[in-house]
């Protein structure tokens, strides 16, 4: 008989927990109480949910990670919760040695192992003594995991109930329902199971200063707190809830003296009549958005040129998915960078915002508005799905430190007093100066126009004009260097090797780099927060022999974009790309890195 292998570490507060059932079984009511009850006893906590594009029926996979040392990124669960007969058999065999197992006896279960922990709980009996019947019942079984896991990983009924309230906003009648479930199973299991696995949880104090929400909720409220007012949008996955969000923040937080709202929000044919009232609320001066993913975009490549030459702000939330075409809509990616960053016809640069955590959502929010006034042009903000459609700890978010910064915006007295042209750069930053409709001041009024045009905004199709005002639009894209949020470096004294990622592979690098350390492998590393990069860029780069960027897609795109802009520099930027559309891995990082910091090892770029 083989032996059940001792943990290689102390598991309490460190393990990774898989909740394996089907999509639309009401599981996700479950794994959220189950996160939250972590997140309330202090437990630093993330959660993951893998599930499929259809509506009903397919497998779905609820990963928590639990870290004592902060870590969040995706790794091998070694707790099982086994509630799907389809999947049963493979989920036990990826569990590790010494794993843990909780199944549904109601399963048929053909793989034996003897090397992990095993625990069977009679789901459909504890359920018999429950008079809910329909859907709801199916619902509430999934409390009985619950239950049964806070007995074993010695989880405080305290906590749970804490969670649901949360969860219900403080509705007595749905918590108690739950926890009608949750009581009897957690008795059931301490009478009837003998715990003979490591894996525990106990009280920290790492999250009391921190709120957990998905980077969507995020997002849409720094948006709030920007002053966004016009949101026309189109639903798609996974850039909906982003939308959905903002309709619950502004009739609380944008409401007029009367109740009457300051905003409006409207669903769009499709994604090109989205990106269409963006622009045209963006000349007319309101603070417009959409949200979309990469199909989206693809639709709104002529609007978003004409935002870049007829220089109307806007901003575009893309919350990445798996392409090609419709792609894998349930997985997540960093497959749109090089796409968005040139999207238009002829030469388009776009100023793109890439943040990596809610706190960073929230921020965007409101400073991609700012950012889209004050350079009069469309700014894309890149999340992806993982952060956008699932809970992450943060730091309560401040308050934006500054008024809204419209730009270069003409009253009807300055037009007056000082003239006005359109596309004339009076202050040789190449940011021009604009009038909005409604302005009373004689000539204030112009043509904002997608056809060639002189520096009074008349047509033109004489070769100095275009080429004055491509290079300004040039000149300009340099300009935006100096406005956008720095890249964010961590040195090493003496690393010849750095790394470069962006967005959610931050906590994967994080990860990564520690454990490399232990062994001795030491490297520098940067999150890039935007593009254009700043000059601290180039001097990360000048300042490592190799510089490796780590991103999730197939082909290096952020690679290829930076070695397109330092081209003397190029020989030094190698590629870890990878897309499969599962979050990295400090373990596949960590893999990929080793080489780069080992000597007389071989490097694959």
């Amino acid at each position: 008989m083989t032996t059940i292998p001792p943990p290689q570490r102390d598991p309490t507060n460190d393990f990774s927990l898989v909740v394996a059932t089907a999509n639309g079984t009401g599981s996700q009511t479950a794994n959220l109480t189950l996160l939250r009850a972590f997140f309330h006893m202090g437990i630093p906590v993330n959660g993951k949910n893998i599930f499929p594009s259809n509506i009903q029926g397919l497998p779905t996979w609820y990963h928590i990670r639990v870290s004592r040392h902060g870590y969040l990124a995706r790794r091998t669960s070694e707790v099982l919760v086994a509630f799907n007969q389809p999947t049963v058999n493979a989920d036990l065999r990826a569990l590790p040695p010494g794993g843990m197992a909780l199944i549904d006896d109601g399963l048929t279960v053909s793989v034996e192992r003897d090397d992990i922990h095993s625990y069977c709980m009679p789901v459909k009996a504890l359920m018999a003594e429950h008079q809910q019947r329909g859907k709801l019942r199916d619902y509430l079984a999934n409390m009985i995991y619950v239950g049964v896991l806070a007995h074993l990983l010695e989880i405080p009924i305290d906590a749970l109930e804490a969670a649901l309230c949360t969860q219900f906003g403080g509705k007595r009648a749905l918590i108690g329902a739950n926890m009608a479930i949750i009581r009897p199973a957690f008795e059931w299991a301490a009478t009837e199971l003998v715990k003979t696995d490591p894996y525990r949880v106990a009280p920290m104090e790492a999250t009391e200063d921190l709120i957990i929400m998905t980077g969507n909720e995020a997002g849409a409220l720094g948006s709030v707190f920007g002053g966004v007012t016009v949101a026309p949008w189109y639903p798609i996955t996974p850039s909906t809830s982003f939308i959905d969000a903002l309709r619950g923040f502004l009739p609380e937080l944008r409401s007029g003296p009367d109740e009457a709202p300051s905003y409006v929000v409207i669903q769009a044919e499709d994604e090109l009549s989205a990106i269409g009232m963006v622009v045209g609320a963006g000349f007319a001066g309101a603070r417009a958005l959409t949200a979309t993913s990469g199909p989206g975009v693809s639709l709104m490549a002529e609007f978003a040129g004409l935002g870049y030459f007829a220089e109307v702000p806007g901003v575009i939330w893309d919350v990445q998915r798996v392409g090609p075409s419709t792609g894998l809509p349930t997985r997540t990616s960093q497959g749109d960078l090089r796409f968005v960053y040139g999207l238009g016809h002829g030469d388009v640069r776009h100023v793109v915002l890439l943040p990596s955590s809610i706190e960073e959502c929230f921020e965007f929010g409101w400073r991609s508005l700012d950012l889209a006034d004050q350079l009069q042009t469309p700014v894309f903000v890149l999340s992806d799905l993982d952060l956008g459609m699932n809970n992450w700890m943060g730091r309560a978010f401040s308050y934006p430190d500054r008024p809204l910064q419209r730009g270069k915006v003409l009253s009807a007295e300055q037009v007056a007093e000082q003239g006005f042209a359109r596309y004339l750069d009076l202050d040789g930053d190449a940011i021009t100066y604009r009038t909005l409709p409604g302005n009373p001041a004689p000539g204030a009024g112009y043509l904002a126009r997608g056809t060639g045009h002189n520096s009074l905004a008349v047509y033109s199709e004489r070769s100095d004009d275009w080429v004055e005002n491509t290079d300004r639009l040039a000149r300009k894209f340099e300009t935006a260097r100096g406005y956008l949020p720095s890249a964010l470096e961590e040195r090493v004294d003496g690393a010849t090797v750095g790394v470069i990622g962006y967005g959610t592979t931050r906590y994967a690098i994080e990860e990564a780099r520690d454990a490399l350390a232990q062994d001795g492998l030491v490297c520098s590393s940067m999150r890039l927060r935007a593009l254009p990069c700043g000059e601290e860029v180039r001097r990360y780069l000048e300042a490592h022999e190799r510089v490796v960027v780590v991103e999730m897609n197939r082909d290096g795109q952020l690679a290829e974009i930076l070695r397109a802009e330092y081209p003397q520099l190029a020989p030094r930027i190698a590629s870890i790309a990878f897309l499969d559309g599962m979050p990295f891995t400090a373990d596949f990082v960590s893999g990929r890195l080793q080489p780069f910091l080992t000597p007389d090892s071989v490097e694959v770029a």
